[in-house]
């Protein structure tokens, strides 16, 4: 099972094209600063925008540079069964730990389609899945009734719940029970959610505060809820502030004033606003990650 902090990773770019070896050295930092896992080529990564390429060379990478010290969980999402079968057989190949797939977007397949589409990669890949059902991007919301039939199947093993519906883990809980892993979507919802038996959470927030997330959580899981809280709310300005705009504009932005990385995304995604920027850094001054 998947526990703690895993930081949704943000994808360089330098002159229109993804900068490998920052991208190397930012796995690296995240690791250094303790984080627990890291999730390649996902919705923060820009997946949408990427080649297929990139966006296998990015699982490569991140594999490499975590050397096995955390698991590293692969984005392998698409709205075309095949393709999405491509991209786990690759991050089964690349070394990845799982594959998180995303409920597919645009298609709005039923419920039936749901199972079938996941089905069909569980049957043809043998890694970890995780489901990523996040309606407001995917439009197509995954039931709790077909969430339990995959999780029979031997390679689903877990939820990235991105639904904010908080009463559906414990739901989900007493359907299929304490080893299917669910973890949280949100980072404004992740304490939450591990207090209705959640596992922890994918985050966006860790790409500029890993440290102060993976000891949220550690605080966490050795029951120190004070402290726990007192993180949270240190960190909430950032878990707000880091939506302002279409992600991942503002965390990118975030992420180059610590110089991670160029502020760069990709069409039709745009870089932030004034205004937004003044927040934003407002809201990292407040969480003191900027002095």
């Amino acid at each position: 099972m998947f526990r703690g902090y895993f930081t949704a990773l943000i994808t360089p770019f330098k002159n229109g094209r993804v900068d490998e070896k920052r991208f190397q050295s930012f796995v690296e930092w995240q690791i250094k600063e303790g984080i627990h896992g890291l999730v390649p080529s996902g919705t923060t990564g820009e997946a949408p925008t990427l080649s297929h390429k990139e966006h296998t060379r990015i699982v490569e990478i991140a594999v490499e540079a975590a050397k096995g010290k955390v698991p590293v969980i692969a984005g392998a999402g698409s709205n075309s069964t095949e393709h999405a079968i491509e991209l786990a057989r690759h991050a089964k190949a690349a070394g990845a730990d799982a594959a998180l797939v995303v409920t597919p977007y645009y298609n709005k397949p039923t419920q039936e389609g749901l199972y079938q589409h996941f089905k069909a990669i569980n049957d043809a890949v043998d890694i970890p899945i995780i489901i990523y059902n996040i309606p407001p991007r995917s439009v197509v919301d995954m039931s709790i009734q077909t969430m339990a039939r995959l999780a029979q199947l031997p390679n689903i093993v877990g939820v990235k719940d991105a639904t904010s519906d908080l009463a559906r883990v414990s739901k989900t809980r007493l359907a299929i029970g304490t080893d299917f892993c669910q973890i949280s979507g949100d980072d404004a919802v992740a304490l939450a959610l591990l207090a209705h038996g959640g596992q922890g959470c994918i985050s966006v927030t860790s790409n500029v505060a890993p440290r102060m997330c993976a000891e949220f959580y550690e605080a966490w899981a050795t029951r120190d809820t004070i402290k726990a809280l007192s993180i949270h709310d240190q960190l909430m300005p950032m878990h707000e502030t880091l939506f302002i705009e279409s992600s991942p504009a503002p965390v990118k932005y975030a992420a180059s004033l610590l110089d991670i990385c160029a502020p760069d995304v990709r069409l039709p995604l745009v870089t932030l606003g004034e205004a937004s920027k003044k927040k934003v850094e407002e809201a990292m001054r407040i969480s003191g990650l900027l002095n």
